[in-house]
């Protein structure tokens, strides 16, 4: 299984492929180091085009499909899985405010947000509510012309330095998720504070963080998605999310499969070179067999997610697979490596930490599974 791209989406994927390879790649490892998120490579990205990936035509983007999105991820996590998680919640938010905001909203926004002027995020988590969407408490109370919100966010991908973000918040308690509906946060006004920035292993690229909201007023057009819609919208977006990180699991480890291979050939033993030995050979052929499967069940929930049907269970397996693979084939890299795979000028041990991040963001493995045993067991239940 491939995902076929047009000429023009093929064009815009090796617009994304350079940046990485010229803006990422040889810079990820100080940003790391230097504990950030590289904003101004954010900026650059933007600036190629890449902020604006899910904007039509008409509002300055250019339009493309989520197979395109899931693609540019796969690539640039190549170089680096929290720079292409960053970027890609960052148009995520783009590509919502051109679907769902009301067009004076769209273009007022829109424009900085296209040349990274403004950085974007999506705000669910709380320090107290994750997987379970329905037990946030942000609360968003109903005033003359608007809403007013408090509450707090945290592990917000882009936090750091996001300056527009769609918040979810519970507008009636007592309905629960039928009572959640979402905001679009202008950061800069009163009333929102941030809280510093996470410090995350191997992932500080990600600008990991959160926001407090106190008394801070909305105004009702800035209502993106309605009391009920909200949940709904959360749901369809984690899916979305869940697809594009198992793809990104899939470019980071191939990236370590090429090199620990290009590694094996040229290191010297034994009066040859350690890629003659069959047991090396064999582990990072399985370790390639075992992105082909990855990629195809990444893949087959990106076709679901882009066709509109239910992309909850497929998104699931993606990433559940995706993930767990990743954590296993990395390790197994770097030890056909061996001791080398430790040095600074191999990326192999920030890819590991971000195999790791793989396993939590937007829903850990044991929530997938929990998805996925849910809907095994109501079918057996279906035929009783």
């Amino acid at each position: 299984m491939d995902l076929l791209l047009t000429r023009t989406e093929e064009d815009m994927l090796a617009r994304a492929v350079e940046l990485a390879r010229n803006e990422v790649a040889p810079k990820a490892q100080n940003w790391e180091e230097e504990r950030r998120q590289p904003i101004e490579a954010l900026r650059a990205a933007s600036l190629a085009g890449l902020a604006g990936l899910e904007v039509p035509e008409h509002l300055g983007g250019f339009g493309g499909r989520f197979r395109l999105k899931a693609r540019i991820a796969e690539e640039i996590a190549r170089d680096c899985f929290a720079f292409s998680f960053s970027l890609i919640n960052h148009m995520g938010l783009a590509g919502k405010i051109a679907r769902d905001a009301p067009t004076e909203i769209a273009e007022k926004y829109l424009p900085e947000m296209l040349a990274g002027e403004a950085i974007g995020c999506t705000a669910l988590t709380e320090p107290d509510a994750g997987s379970d969407f329905a037990a946030i408490t942000t609360l968003a109370k109903k005033v003359d012309g608007g809403w007013v919100i408090n509450g707090e966010k945290a592990w917000i991908t882009n936090a750091a330095n996001a300056n527009l973000m769609f918040l979810y918040a519970q507008t009636d308690p007592a309905a629960g998720w039928r009572g959640v509906a979402g905001f679009l946060i202008d950061a800069r006004e009163d009333g929102v504070s941030r809280v510093p920035p996470f410090e995350i292993m191997g992932g500080h690229a990600i600008g990991t963080g959160g926001f407090k909201l106190e008394d801070h007023f909305v105004p009702d057009i800035r209502m993106m998605s309605v009391p009920g819609d909200g949940f709904k919208a959360a749901m369809n977006s984690v899916n979305a999310a869940r697809t594009y990180v198992a793809t990104m699991c899939c470019g980071m480890t191939e990236a370590a499969i090429d090199l620990a291979a290009s590694y094996a050939s040229e290191r010297a033993a034994f009066g040859g070179h350690i890629a003659d030995f069959q047991g090396l050979r064999w582990r990072l052929a399985d370790a390639q067999t075992e992105v082909e499967a990855a990629r195809l069940l990444a893949y087959r929930a990106v076709l679901a997610v882009e066709n509109g049907t239910n992309a909850e269970l497929p998104a699931a397996h993606a990433k559940k697979y995706a993930a767990r693979m990743a954590d296993e084939q990395l390790s197994h890299c770097m030890q056909v490596m061996g001791a080398a795979g430790l040095r600074r000028e191999y990326p192999l041990g920030r890819q590991i930490a971000c195999a790791r991040i793989a396993n939590y963001v937007d829903g850990t493995t044991e929530i997938q599974n929990e998805r996925i045993a849910r809907a095994l067991f109501s079918k057996n239940k279906k035929k009783k």
